[in-house]
C-alpha cells in the first residue's frame, strides 16, 4: 500500500485510495505539474515481477493511451517508480456500473438503451483504432451523476489476457462476460467485445448474469454450452427487439454476432421505437456451436486416440511450422498496423490547454478551439446562467486550463438566460399578489410589519417599503422583505378640531379608553373643550386614561355654597 503524501514519479501525489483489486490497488492523487486530480493505478507485486507481461502491459497502456473519447477514461501517463508499474488515468467521480446493478436491480429500458449506446460508441472508436478491450464488465464502467459512462481498463485487460485465468480474482469478475471463443482458449476478435456488451445488456435488463457457477470453468462451460435465458419470458413487457438486441450479440458462433460495434450502436438507436414492438425473434443464420451433444466430444476423442505415434509426429511438425509461419505473419502485420496507425498517433498526442472561451459566441468558440487543435462536439449544453448572455458560452467541458491531447472533443457549455426577474418599486401595491408573484419564480418573500398612524393615510396590506432596491435581479432562493403598515389611531386635537363631549366619549369607546371629564367655569362657550392629558397626535392605547377639562356657565345662584368655587368633578355629561 502507499501512504498518503507519498509522491509518484516525483509528480502524482497520492491522497487517498479509491480501490483495491487482483490486479492492481488505485488511488486518488493531485497532478503537481498540472494541477489536476487523477486516479493512479499501481500494478500488484506478483506481475510487476512478471518482466514479460510489464513489456504487454506497456505495450498495450501506450496504444491505448491514443484513445479519446468522451465515453472512455482517458489514459495520462504509463511508468514505473522504484519497481512499481503504474498508470494515470482521469480521476472520474462516480460509481460502477456493477454497484448501480447491485443497488438497483435491472435498470429501465430507457436507462439501459442510453447506457449501451454510449457504451456501444466507445467501443466502436476503440475497434476503429483497432484496439479491443477483452474484459468488458460492468466493474470496469464508471458511471457519473449526470448518467455519462466512461470505460476504464483498456491497457489492463490487454495485457492480463494471456494470463488472466491464474488470476483468480479477476477471472471470477471477468468469465460472466466472456465470450465462448475466449473461453475456449482462442483468440479475441473485436466480436468478443460485442458478446460482452450483450452479456453486459442482459444484466441491465434483468438485474443478473445469465450463466452462474461455483467456480470459472463452470461459468466458461456454460458460456460456451448453455443456451441463453430469455428475457422476454421472465418479463412480458420486455418488447421483443430488446431481447433481439441481446441475442445477435451474444450468439456463440460470432458469424451470428454484429459485425461491428457500430451496427449494434444503430440497432439500439430505434430498439425502442412503435414500430419495432410487433418484431419477431431473431434466428440465427449460422448454427451456433453445439457444445451441448456430449456425443461429439467423445467421438472427437476416440478419432484422436485412434491416431497412431507416427500421425502424431507428423502433426506436431506441421503445427511447428503453421505456428512459425502465423507467427511471423503476424508479426508483420502488428509491426504495419504500429507504424502506420498507432505509432503516428502517439507521436502526435501533444497535450494542449483547453482556452478559456467563456462570454464568447458558440461560432467564435468553436472557432478559437479547433485553431488549437481540439475538436468541437456538434451539440452544444445549454446552462442557466445570470452572468453570461443568453446564447454566449459559459464554459467548456473539459473545463478550460486543463490540458488534454490534441483532438479531444471539447463540447460547448452556452448560457440559455436566467429566470430572475428585475425587481420594480412594489410600494403602494397590494402584498397579497406581488408575494403571489414573485413565489412563482421560487422567490422567498418575507413580511414584516410596521406601526404607522392613520394620518399618514395608507391602506391595511398596502406595501410601504422592501428590502430590495428596484432594478435588482432576483431568482429561485433568493429572498426579498416586503413591510406593510400596522396603522394605528392616534389623538385629535379634542378643542381645535370641534369635538363635543358626547363625540370624545364615543372615541373613548371605539377605542377602549377610560374617560374622565372634568367641567370648570370659563368665559368660553359652555361645553367647549379646555384642554386634554393625551397629546393630540398621540398613539391610542387600550385601556389607558384620558382626562379633558370641559367649560360651563358660571354660577349665578346667591344659595349655591360660597365654598363651591373649585373646581367640580362630573361624572356624567
Amino acid at each position: 500500500m502507499i501512504a498518503k503524501g507519498q509522491r509518484i514519479n516525483d509528480r502524482y501525489e497520492i491522497i487517498r485510495t479509491i480501490g483495491e483489486g487482483g490486479m492492481a490497488n488505485v488511488y486518488l492523487a493531485h497532478d503537481v505539474i498540472l494541477d489536476r486530480m487523477v486516479a493512479v493505478k499501481i500494478l500488484r507485486g506478483d506481475l510487476a515481477d512478471d518482466e514479460k507481461f510489464v513489456r504487454r502491459f506497456q505495450r498495450e497502456a501506450i496504444a491505448a493511451s491514443s484513445l479519446s473519447h468522451p465515453n472512455i477514461v482517458e489514459m495520462y501517463d504509463v511508468g514505473e517508480d522504484d519497481g512499481r508499474y503504474f498508470i494515470v488515468m482521469e480521476y472520474v467521480d462516480g460509481k460502477t456500473l456493477k454497484s448501480l446493478i447491485k443497488k438497483r436491480g435491472a435498470l429501465t429500458l430507457p436507462e439501459v438503451v442510453d447506457i449501451m449506446l454510449q457504451l456501444t460508441s466507445a467501443i466502436t472508436h476503440a475497434h476503429e483504432s483497432y484496439i479491443i478491450h477483452r474484459d468488458i464488465k460492468p466493474q470496469n464502467v464508471m458511471i457519473l451523476e449526470d448518467g455519462r459512462v466512461k470505460i476504464t481498463d483498456f491497457g489492463i485487460a490487454m495485457a492480463l489476457n494471456s494470463n488472466e485465468m491464474t488470476q483468480t480474482n479477476s477471472v471470477m469478475g471477468s468469465v460472466y462476460y466472456m465470450p465462448p471463443e475466449q473461453a475456449n482458449g482462442n483468440g479475441s476478435t473485436t466480436k468478443s467485445d460485442i458478446y460482452s456488451l450483450g452479456i453486459l445488456m442482459y444484466e441491465l435488463v434483468t438485474g443478473k448474469v445469465p450463466f452462474k457457477g461455483d467456480s470459472a470453468v463452470e461459468i466458461a462451460i456454460k458460456q460456451m454450452r448453455d443456451k441463453l435465458p430469455s428475457v422476454c419470458e421472465m418479463d412480458q413487457s420486455i418488447p421483443q427487439s430488446v431481447e433481439n438486441v441481446i441475442l445477435k450479440s451474444t450468439a456463440k458462433n460470432p458469424k451470428n454476432r454484429y459485425d461491428s460495434a457500430e451496427e449494434m450502436h444503430d440497432d439500439l438507436m430505434t430498439v425502442l421505437d412503435d414500430d419495432r414492438k410487433a418484431e419477431k425473434k431473431v434466428i440465427y443464420k449460422y448454427p451456433e456451436n453445439n457444445y451441448d451433444e456430449k456425443e461429439e466430444i467423445v467421438e472427437t476423442k476416440n478419432r484422436r486416440s485412434e491416431n497412431t505415434k507416427e500421425d502424431e509426429k507428423e502433426n506436431k511438425k506441421i503445427n511447428k511450422a503453421i505456428w512459425i509461419v502465423g507467427g511471423i505473419i503476424t508479426a508483420l502485420i502488428a509491426l504495419i498496423i504500429f507504424f502506420t496507425l498507432i505509432f503516428p498517433k502517439i507521436m502526435n498526442n501533444k497535450s494542449v490547454v483547453v482556452p478559456d472561451v467563456s462570454d464568447m459566441t458558440v461560432e467564435k468558440a468553436e472557432k478559437y478551439l479547433e485553431d488549437k487543435g481540439l475538436d468541437v462536439a456538434t451539440k452544444t449544453k445549454k446552462e442557466e446562467s445570470d452572468e453570461i448572455e443568453e446564447g454566449r458560452v459559459i464554459k467548456t467541458d473539459p473545463e478550460a486550463k486543463r490540458s488534454v491531447k490534441k483532438g479531444t472533443k471539447v463540447t460547448l457549455i452556452v448560457s440559455s438566460g436566467t429566470k430572475k426577474i428585475e425587481v420594480e418599486d412594489y410600494t403602494g401595491k397590494n402584498y397579497y399578489k406581488i408575494q403571489a408573484e414573485l413565489e412563482v419564480y421560487g422567490i422567498k418573500v418575507a413580511i414584516e410589519e410596521k406601526e404607522v398612524p392613520e394620518s399618514d393615510n395608507v391602506k391595511e396590506n398596502t406595501i410601504i417599503s422592501q428590502d430590495v432596491k428596484a432594478g435588482e435581479k432576483l431568482g429561485k432562493d433568493d429572498s426579498i422583505t416586503l413591510v406593510i403598515p400596522k396603522i394605528y389611531r392616534v389623538y385629535p386635537d379634542f378643542e381645535a378640531e370641534g369635538y363635543s363631549v358626547s363625540s370624545i366619549r364615543r372615541f373613548c369607546d371605539e377605542n377602549g379608553v377610560n374617560l374622565d371629564v372634568v367641567y370648570e367655569e370659563s368665559n368660553k362657550p359652555e361645553g367647549t373643550i379646555l384642554s386634554q392629558s393625551q397629546k393630540a397626535g398621540s398613539k391610542v392605547v387600550k385601556d389607558t386614561n384620558l382626562k379633558i377639562r370641559v367649560s360651563r356657565k358660571a354660577e349665578t345662584d346667591n344659595n349655591q355654597n360660597n365654598t363651591d368655587n373649585t373646581n367640580t368633578d362630573e361624572t356624567a355629561e
